[in-house]
Protein backbone atom coordinates (compact mmCIF):
# COMPACT_ATOMS: atom_id res chain seq x y z
CA UNK A 1 0.00 0.00 0.00
CA UNK A 2 1.51 3.56 -1.48
CA UNK A 3 0.34 6.79 -0.88
CA UNK A 4 3.40 8.83 -2.24
CA UNK A 5 1.64 12.22 -1.16
CA UNK A 6 2.18 11.36 2.11
CA UNK A 7 5.21 9.85 4.72
CA UNK A 8 4.22 6.57 6.56
CA UNK A 9 3.67 7.10 10.36
CA UNK A 10 4.44 3.28 10.42
CA UNK A 11 6.12 1.19 8.06
CA UNK A 12 7.57 -2.49 7.73
CA UNK A 13 9.74 -4.04 5.61
CA UNK A 14 10.50 -7.83 5.26
CA UNK A 15 9.19 -8.77 8.37
CA UNK A 16 9.60 -12.13 9.45
CA UNK A 17 9.19 -13.86 13.05
CA UNK A 18 8.99 -17.68 13.86
CA UNK A 19 7.80 -18.61 17.28
CA UNK A 20 8.40 -21.81 19.22
CA UNK A 21 11.96 -23.98 19.91
CA UNK A 22 14.73 -24.54 17.17
CA UNK A 23 13.34 -27.86 16.66
CA UNK A 24 9.87 -27.01 16.47
CA UNK A 25 9.52 -23.27 15.48
CA UNK A 26 6.42 -22.12 13.29
CA UNK A 27 7.31 -19.31 10.85
CA UNK A 28 4.84 -17.04 11.89
CA UNK A 29 5.19 -14.07 9.83
CA UNK A 30 6.91 -14.49 6.22
CA UNK A 31 8.51 -10.98 5.18
CA UNK A 32 5.42 -9.04 5.70
CA UNK A 33 5.76 -5.13 3.92
CA UNK A 34 3.34 -2.62 5.41
CA UNK A 35 2.79 1.28 5.17
CA UNK A 36 0.09 2.77 7.48
CA UNK A 37 -0.70 6.45 7.31
CA UNK A 38 -2.31 9.20 9.35
CA UNK A 39 -5.72 9.87 9.29
CA UNK A 40 -6.80 6.19 7.84
CA UNK A 41 -8.26 3.23 9.93
CA UNK A 42 -6.76 -0.35 8.59
CA UNK A 43 -8.31 -3.72 9.19
CA UNK A 44 -6.32 -6.63 9.70
CA UNK A 45 -8.40 -9.95 8.57
CA UNK A 46 -7.82 -13.47 7.96
CA UNK A 47 -8.12 -16.84 9.85
CA UNK A 48 -6.92 -17.31 13.56
CA UNK A 49 -3.48 -18.48 13.52
CA UNK A 50 -2.45 -16.45 10.56
CA UNK A 51 -0.30 -13.84 12.16
CA UNK A 52 -2.42 -11.29 12.96
CA UNK A 53 -1.66 -10.72 16.59
CA UNK A 54 1.80 -11.51 16.01
CA UNK A 55 2.31 -8.78 13.28
CA UNK A 56 0.09 -6.08 15.68
CA UNK A 57 2.76 -7.09 18.81
CA UNK A 58 5.66 -6.77 16.81
CA UNK A 59 4.98 -3.27 15.46
CA UNK A 60 3.47 -1.82 18.89
CA UNK A 61 7.28 -3.09 19.63
CA UNK A 62 5.84 -5.47 22.84
CA UNK A 63 8.00 -8.30 20.75
CA UNK A 64 10.94 -8.09 18.32
CA UNK A 65 11.40 -9.92 14.73
CA UNK A 66 13.77 -12.04 13.50
CA UNK A 67 14.24 -10.16 10.67
CA UNK A 68 13.23 -7.20 8.70
CA UNK A 69 12.54 -3.31 9.48
CA UNK A 70 10.42 -1.61 11.56
CA UNK A 71 9.87 2.73 11.42
CA UNK A 72 7.83 4.89 13.44
CA UNK A 73 7.31 7.93 12.89
CA UNK A 74 10.55 7.68 10.49
CA UNK A 75 12.64 6.31 12.95
CA UNK A 76 14.35 2.67 12.79
CA UNK A 77 13.74 0.84 15.32
CA UNK A 78 14.50 -2.32 14.18
CA UNK A 79 17.98 -2.73 16.70
CA UNK A 80 16.78 -0.21 19.86
CA UNK A 81 17.07 -1.37 22.92
CA UNK A 82 14.11 -2.05 25.74
CA UNK A 83 15.09 1.66 27.12
CA UNK A 84 14.51 3.26 23.43
CA UNK A 85 11.16 0.89 22.88
CA UNK A 86 9.43 1.76 26.02
CA UNK A 87 9.88 5.56 25.07
CA UNK A 88 8.81 4.69 21.76
CA UNK A 89 5.63 3.09 22.76
CA UNK A 90 5.27 5.76 25.49
CA UNK A 91 5.39 8.50 23.35
CA UNK A 92 4.65 7.27 20.07
CA UNK A 93 1.74 4.03 19.66
CA UNK A 94 -1.44 3.64 21.74
CA UNK A 95 -2.21 -0.12 22.38
CA UNK A 96 -6.48 -0.43 22.77
CA UNK A 97 -6.69 -4.63 23.77
CA UNK A 98 -9.78 -7.24 23.66
CA UNK A 99 -10.04 -6.39 27.76
CA UNK A 100 -10.23 -3.10 29.12
CA UNK A 101 -7.12 -4.43 31.38
CA UNK A 102 -8.42 -0.75 33.87
CA UNK A 103 -6.87 -1.07 37.31
CA UNK A 104 -9.94 -1.88 39.08
CA UNK A 105 -9.39 0.50 42.42
CA UNK A 106 -8.54 3.48 40.33
CA UNK A 107 -10.66 6.33 38.83
CA UNK A 108 -11.43 6.34 35.59
CA UNK A 109 -9.13 10.04 35.30
CA UNK A 110 -6.61 7.85 37.37
CA UNK A 111 -6.20 4.92 34.54
CA UNK A 112 -6.44 7.34 31.69
CA UNK A 113 -2.94 9.38 33.35
CA UNK A 114 -1.19 6.40 34.14
CA UNK A 115 0.40 6.63 30.50
CA UNK A 116 1.02 10.24 30.83
CA UNK A 117 2.80 9.55 34.57
CA UNK A 118 5.44 6.97 32.80
CA UNK A 119 5.90 9.68 30.11
CA UNK A 120 6.36 12.31 33.03
CA UNK A 121 6.48 15.19 31.17
CA UNK A 122 3.36 17.28 32.15
CA UNK A 123 2.38 18.69 35.85
CA UNK A 124 -0.26 16.53 37.87
CA UNK A 125 -3.10 19.57 36.94
CA UNK A 126 -2.11 19.32 33.54
CA UNK A 127 -2.62 15.63 33.34
CA UNK A 128 -6.14 15.62 35.18
CA UNK A 129 -7.33 18.33 32.89
CA UNK A 130 -6.33 15.92 29.56
CA UNK A 131 -8.49 12.89 31.07
CA UNK A 132 -11.19 14.93 31.70
CA UNK A 133 -11.13 15.95 27.99
CA UNK A 134 -10.39 12.21 26.66
CA UNK A 135 -13.14 11.16 28.80
CA UNK A 136 -15.72 13.76 27.52
CA UNK A 137 -14.79 12.54 24.15
CA UNK A 138 -15.76 9.22 24.90
CA UNK A 139 -18.83 9.89 26.32
CA UNK A 140 -17.86 9.83 29.87
CA UNK A 141 -17.48 13.27 30.85
CA UNK A 142 -19.85 12.84 33.85
CA UNK A 143 -17.78 9.69 35.12
CA UNK A 144 -14.59 11.21 35.81
CA UNK A 145 -14.18 9.89 39.55
CA UNK A 146 -16.14 7.13 39.21
CA UNK A 147 -13.94 3.43 40.26
CA UNK A 148 -13.05 1.25 37.19
CA UNK A 149 -15.00 -1.96 38.66
CA UNK A 150 -17.93 0.09 38.82
CA UNK A 151 -18.63 0.38 34.97
CA UNK A 152 -20.05 -1.63 32.06
CA UNK A 153 -18.26 -3.98 30.11
CA UNK A 154 -18.59 -1.23 27.29
CA UNK A 155 -18.02 2.07 29.76
CA UNK A 156 -14.32 0.00 30.56
CA UNK A 157 -13.53 -0.07 26.89
CA UNK A 158 -14.28 3.15 26.27
CA UNK A 159 -11.87 4.20 28.82
CA UNK A 160 -9.40 2.32 27.32
CA UNK A 161 -9.75 3.91 24.32
CA UNK A 162 -9.20 7.19 25.87
CA UNK A 163 -6.12 5.91 27.81
CA UNK A 164 -4.81 4.57 24.82
CA UNK A 165 -5.03 8.49 23.91
CA UNK A 166 -3.25 9.77 26.56
CA UNK A 167 -0.53 10.62 25.25
CA UNK A 168 -1.78 12.26 21.75
CA UNK A 169 -0.01 9.11 19.74
CA UNK A 170 0.20 9.22 15.84
CA UNK A 171 -0.34 5.62 16.24
CA UNK A 172 -2.96 3.20 17.91
CA UNK A 173 -3.04 -0.35 17.43
CA UNK A 174 -6.14 -2.32 18.46
CA UNK A 175 -6.04 -6.08 18.87
CA UNK A 176 -10.06 -7.48 19.04
CA UNK A 177 -11.03 -4.03 20.64
CA UNK A 178 -14.57 -5.44 20.52
CA UNK A 179 -14.62 -9.01 20.78
CA UNK A 180 -15.99 -9.09 24.39
CA UNK A 181 -18.96 -6.22 23.81
CA UNK A 182 -22.39 -6.48 22.51
CA UNK A 183 -23.58 -4.91 18.77
CA UNK A 184 -24.26 -1.64 20.28
CA UNK A 185 -21.16 -1.23 22.26
CA UNK A 186 -19.24 -2.48 19.64
CA UNK A 187 -20.51 -0.08 17.31
CA UNK A 188 -20.08 2.75 19.84
CA UNK A 189 -16.35 1.82 20.79
CA UNK A 190 -15.76 1.17 17.06
CA UNK A 191 -17.24 4.90 16.14
CA UNK A 192 -15.28 6.32 18.70
CA UNK A 193 -11.63 4.64 17.24
CA UNK A 194 -12.57 5.65 13.93
CA UNK A 195 -13.75 9.52 14.22
CA UNK A 196 -11.29 10.19 16.74
CA UNK A 197 -8.42 8.59 13.86
CA UNK A 198 -9.57 11.64 11.54
CA UNK A 199 -10.27 14.08 14.23
CA UNK A 200 -6.46 13.86 15.52
CA UNK A 201 -4.96 12.66 12.18
CA UNK A 202 -4.05 9.40 13.80
CA UNK A 203 -3.37 5.92 11.97
CA UNK A 204 -5.52 3.49 13.35
CA UNK A 205 -5.07 -0.57 13.01
CA UNK A 206 -7.69 -3.51 14.05
CA UNK A 207 -7.16 -6.70 14.15
CA UNK A 208 -10.50 -8.14 13.97
CA UNK A 209 -12.91 -11.28 13.28
CA UNK A 210 -15.54 -9.03 12.92
CA UNK A 211 -16.70 -8.98 8.96
CA UNK A 212 -19.09 -5.25 9.76
CA UNK A 213 -16.33 -3.63 11.72
CA UNK A 214 -13.60 -4.13 8.82
CA UNK A 215 -15.80 -3.36 6.34
CA UNK A 216 -16.24 0.08 8.04
CA UNK A 217 -12.34 0.98 7.87
CA UNK A 218 -10.63 3.08 5.21
CA UNK A 219 -8.72 -0.10 4.10
CA UNK A 220 -9.16 -3.91 4.53
CA UNK A 221 -5.90 -5.61 4.90
CA UNK A 222 -6.70 -9.37 4.26
CA UNK A 223 -4.03 -12.06 5.95
CA UNK A 224 -2.64 -15.61 5.24
CA UNK A 225 -0.15 -17.87 6.38
CA UNK A 226 2.47 -14.73 7.60
CA UNK A 227 1.68 -12.33 4.65
CA UNK A 228 -0.73 -9.81 2.82
CA UNK A 229 -2.95 -10.50 0.04
CA UNK A 230 -3.91 -8.12 -2.39
CA UNK A 231 -4.95 -4.77 0.25
CA UNK A 232 -8.29 -3.05 -0.69
CA UNK A 233 -9.83 0.17 -0.05
CA UNK A 234 -13.44 -0.76 2.53
CA UNK A 235 -15.02 2.11 1.45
Amino acid sequence: MTQTDKKPVLECKGLHRYLGDPEQRVHVLKGVDLQLFRGNTYAIVGPSGCGKSTLLYTLGLLDRQNEGTILVDGIDVSKSNEDQRTRIRNEKIGFVFQFHFLLPEFTTTENIMIPMWKRGNRKTLTMERRAHMLLQSVGLGDKTERLANRLSGGEQQRVAVARALANDPPIVLADEPTGNLDVKNSNIVFELLYQLSKRNNQAVLIVTHNPDIARRCDYILKMRDGVFTTPESAG
